[in-house]
């Protein structure tokens, strides 16, 4: 009797609704018999529905911020970014012009922010790996411009251009990027000297030595005339110094990293024993900025680029050197490094003007010892894998020329003090190189792949 009672009551309502006037009265009979259950599992289900579109909104949104704020950071964050449209540039001019000079100088431009913001990315990813995987990531990638550009060069033969752009590097770090730090930091705290860990100076001053034996006995052996084999006794010395070169980098890694983990523990455990709680601002401020996943996104993305603008560059070179007059020993020594080492050079300064000049060194002098001792080798043996004939004679000239940079430097840095004094006569020096790079015809030699040279 109640059930025919709320149905009827029922259905005028719903005549009155007009969206249910034709169906039968009997079909919401089970609806009836419980409303508030019925009531509730509704709104249940509202809920469930409200929750998950919520969820998605919410998780859509907040996607779209964090790539907001990656990009943001990454990109827009850096006004050395703004020479980022030139790469692009460039392949449109080879794709319309095929001149050569423009596109070699703009594929410099759209690389040299590229070069930059890899350091940034490898930085940001050594924060979550922890200070070994990080010391190799360093190695890795904190000269992957360099390394990217020889990879094309050894694919078309330019085994000359792959040497000469590493050598330049070196030399670049040495006496450009190291020169401009003591100088800028000199000028701003002139009113002392600044001082620097002598012995981690001298350690890599021992190193860059080491690898200026490794190029020096290929070429003494080549001009000299004592191969036992004609030809091949130099490759085959070449390819074995190598690897003892990159044996003696990795166990100086190794060193490095647990020599610095022991001073950290040492310092924790006398601030521990003092029962001093030292608050760090350097702490603070070294922090990522960007998460683990972002930073290897990144990293592929800017390596990705490179080797794209790498590619048109190594292309570009002779046509260049055609163009503007230019020995394609200079375009190698001197331009490309300066690309390669537009990181470098901006974050030595930046740390020199902190008063920070341990970094700035190892930041300088650090880079020179991953190219001669890791960078090089690495180039020997990819050549190897690709059948080129890469070797470690350098030629006279330019052996010579690392010789004479290594044992300068390492009087500069012998007293563990600098000045703009030092840096300026560092930055005089590397003029000099430049303006020798420039009046300097490479010798041909039968055996060298590489035309026009």
């Amino acid at each position: 009797m109640d059930y025919k009672l709320q149905v009827v009551g029922v259905q005028p309502h719903l005549q009155q609704m007009g969206s249910l006037h034709d169906q039968p009265i009997h079909e919401f009979d089970d609806h009836a018999l419980f409303p508030l259950e019925t009531d509730g599992q509704k709104t249940q289900s509202l809920n469930v529905v409200e929750l998950s579109t919520t969820f998605a909104v919410g998780g859509s949104k907040i996607l779209k911020n964090g790539l907001y704020r990656s990009i943001k950071t990454v990109v827009f964050s850096n006004k050395l970014n703004l020479l980022m449209p030139f790469g692009p540039l460039a392949i449109l001019v080879h794709k319309f012009t095929g001149h050569n000079g423009w596109v070699f100088f703009l594929c410099l431009l759209g690389i040299t922010p590229l070069a930059e913001r890899l350091g940034y990315a490898t930085e940001q990813l050594a924060f979550y790996t922890g200070p070994t995987v990080g010391g190799l990531l360093n190695a890795t990638f904190g000269n992957a411009t360099e390394l990217i550009i020889s990879i094309y060069a050894l694919k078309n033969g330019m085994t000359r251009v792959v040497q000469l752009s590493l050598l330049g590097s070196i030399l670049s770090n040495m006496l450009l990027v190291l020169g401009c730090a003591f100088l800028c930091g000199g000028l701003v705290f002139h009113g002392k000297e600044q001082v620097f860990d002598k012995a981690t100076a001298v350690v890599n001053a021992g190193l860059l030595l080491m690898a200026v034996m490794g190029l020096l006995f290929p070429a003494v052996l080549h001009y000299t005339r004592t191969e036992v084999h004609f030809g091949k006794s130099e490759l085959a010395l070449s390819r074995f110094s190598s690897c003892i070169m990159l044996v003696a980098y990795v166990t100086y890694l190794v060193f490095q990293l647990k020599r610095q983990r022991d001073i950290y523990v040492h310092i924790n455990e006398e601030v521990s024993e003092n029962g001093e709680n030292v608050d760090n601002d350097d702490n603070n401020d070294e922090a990522p900025e960007i998460s683990k996943w972002e930073s290897v996104i990144w990293l592929a993305i800017m390596t990705a680029w490179i080797s794209i603008l790498s590619e048109y560059l190594v292309d570009a070179i002779e046509g260049a050197s055609d163009a503007y007059d230019i020995p394609i020993a200079f375009i190698s020594v001197i331009l490309l490094p300066i690309v390669g080492n537009a990181a470098e050079h901006a974050s030595a300064i930046m740390f020199a003007m902190k008063d920070k000049l341990d970094i700035s060194l190892g930041v300088a002098i650090g880079s020179s010892t991953q190219i001669s001792m890791f960078g090089i080798p690495v180039s020997v043996v990819i050549g190897w894998m690709m059948g080129r004939e890469m070797d470690l004679n350098f030629q006279l000239f330019e052996t010579a020329t690392l010789f004479i940079t290594v044992i300068v430097v390492a009087f500069f840095l012998q007293e563990g003090t600098s000045n703009y004094f030092k840096g300026l006569m560092l930055i005089l020096c590397y003029l000099i190189v430049a303006a020798s790079f420039f009046v300097h015809e490479d010798p041909p030699s039968p055996d060298d792949s590489q035309p026009g040279t």
